[in-house]
């Protein structure tokens, strides 16, 4: 899957284990692609990177953008969000809270 972002594709990998659902972008570095999950908050707890993290509902309209999270920081869950998408830092530069997220293949 691509994540269609500022006029690139971005490689999208989902995070469906428990494994990787706690594991997350945890002690990467040199983050070249984005991460889903099905949920609506997170943690930068042992983060190597800062990431960029955006919140949005069932039909990835963006609900919230957080820019440059540095490490050890909580994201608490937020009604009405179902996905979080972590993602490399700075990708967000053009997005906007109502835009929406472009998935495909």
């Amino acid at each position: 899957m691509y994540l269609f972002i500022n006029n690139k594709n971005i490689l999208l990998k989902e995070a469906k284990t428990f494994k990787e659902k706690f594991m997350g972008l945890m002690g990467k570095t040199n983050i070249d692609y984005a991460l889903l999950f099905r949920n609506n908050g997170i943690h930068t707890f042992f983060m190597k990177e800062d990431i960029d993290v955006v919140l949005t509902d069932k039909n990835y309209n963006i609900s919230y953008i957080y820019k440059s999270v540095k490490k050890n920081k909580i994201i608490l869950p937020k009604k009405g969000v179902y996905y979080t998408f972590e993602l490399p830092k700075n990708s967000t530069k053009k997005l906007c809270i109502g835009d929406k997220l472009i998935i495909h293949n």
